[in-house]
């Protein structure tokens, strides 16, 4: 393994509109109505800090913005797009997080706190996610 892939985890992700999910429970839509978005390759990355997506793959979520934030960047800070929140799953665990927007020649990022509400924590050596070992590997919550 070279210097360039130690450490890089890549996962398959399955993102939903959570508004259609709703509306889907309400049986205002069918299950095959809800749009999703299903990756294979995104990047898990401990410095990001929320679920990053491209512009090329918002449009297929139908997510409305909900305002624009500053972010820091190698380059400077930069204003950055938010998205409504979607219904994220990696490896069978799922979570709520906002969506911000990032530009098309970047995949998928997955930061720190859709990764913390997932309760996975990065194996660098295996380039892996695994189960929170203080957790005994299970998808736990703190509540202290």
């Amino acid at each position: 393994m070279g210097t360039a892939t130690m450490g890089k985890v890549i996962v398959s992700a399955k993102i939903e509109n959570l508004e259609d999910q709703y509306r889907a429970h309400q049986g205002l839509l069918s299950p095959d109505q809800i749009r999703t978005l299903a990756v294979d390759d995104a990047l898990v990355d401990t410095g990001a800090t929320g679920l990053m997506i491209p512009t090329r793959l918002l449009g297929g979520l139908g997510l409305r913005p909900t305002r624009a934030r500053q972010a820091k960047t190698v380059g400077g800070f930069i204003p950055m797009q938010m998205y409504e929140a979607v219904r994220l799953t990696i490896q069978g665990r799922e979570c709520v997080v906002e969506v911000h927007e990032i530009p098309d020649h970047s995949p998928v990022l997955i930061g720190q706190i859709p990764l913390e509400a997932l309760d996975w924590v990065v194996d660098p050596i295996g380039q892996r996610l695994i189960g929170n070992p203080d957790h005994g590997g299970q998808h736990m919550a703190e509540a202290f």
